[in-house]
């Protein structure tokens, strides 16, 4: 039996199609302008027909831009039931994205107790990082590891975008390292979040999935911040598009 789940969020699309409950093709694109030629893509690249696939779902802010024949998924739900798969000793689940994060509180058998999200302001998400790594001109990539590799501390406030990227400038045209405002911005995107996990409630383990995930730099702010080891999948940007796999396939709507 096959079963689909498509994640679709601000910048990409994420495709997870399994087999009898074991993965059979996975993609992750741009999700550009057009949603539908994106996931038209996806399905392409992970060499699946969508023909193939009875039992298919789709989560994320893009869900709209699926077309039919998707059952929608609460991202929250989707997100907890593919850490249920993956990380079954977590009890809090952390994603962020690239314009929105939100935290679950999950029970012993990894169903949804509670969640909140974040008022999808981009210094908190995944964007903002794309800004910072733009002004010190270096890779998205690199942005994280250079943080790593700061020596001062420098007290910066992210609680709304423009001000941040007003502050950072300020702070490059006053000589601040790089590395110190790559730590700053990652320490400020780290308590944002973990405010929002404040709000929720902690419960330890703490699973950590989205694109941020992938970041050296705000993984270390985020674990400090909350002071907890984050448990990070392997591929953690497919995990909600999984979740959705799962709750896709009949009877598979809650973990066991």
């Amino acid at each position: 039996m096959l079963s689909a789940g498509l994640d679709i969020g601000a910048k990409t699309v994420k495709l997870v199609v399994l087999e009898d409950g074991r993965p059979r093709g996975q993609m992750i694109l741009p999700a550009g302008g057009d949603t539908a030629a994106a996931v038209e893509r996806a399905w392409a690249e992970a060499g699946v027909s969508p023909r193939e696939v009875e039992h298919r779902a789709v989560t994320g802010m893009g869900a709209a831009g699926a077309g039919e024949g998707y059952a929608r998924v609460e991202a929250a739900a989707a997100a907890a039931r593919g850490v249920a798969a993956l990380l079954p000793q977590a009890r809090t689940v952390i994603e962020v994205g690239a314009e929105e994060g939100r935290a679950v509180k999950l029970d012993h058998k990894g169903r949804v107790l509670d969640w909140v999200e974040n008022e999808r302001c981009a210094a908190g998400a995944g964007t903002f990082t794309e800004i910072v790594a733009q002004a010190l001109e270096v890779s998205l990539e690199d942005l994280g590891r250079l943080s790593l590799e700061a020596g001062g501390k420098v007290a910066m406030n992210a609680q709304c975008v423009v001000f941040a990227e007003s502050e950072m400038v300020g702070l490059l045209h006053a000589g601040t390292p790089p590395a110190d405002i790559a730590r700053a911005v990652h320490q400020a995107m780290a308590e944002r979040v973990t405010a929002l996990v404040r709000r929720l409630g902690l419960q330890e383990k703490v699973a950590l999935i989205g694109g941020l995930a992938r970041n050296q730099g705000f993984v270390q702010a985020l674990g400090q911040s909350l002071a907890c080891e984050l448990l990070i999948p392997e591929r953690p940007r497919l995990t909600a598009a999984l979740g959705a796999a799962l709750m896709a396939a009949p009877g598979e709507s809650e973990p066991a």
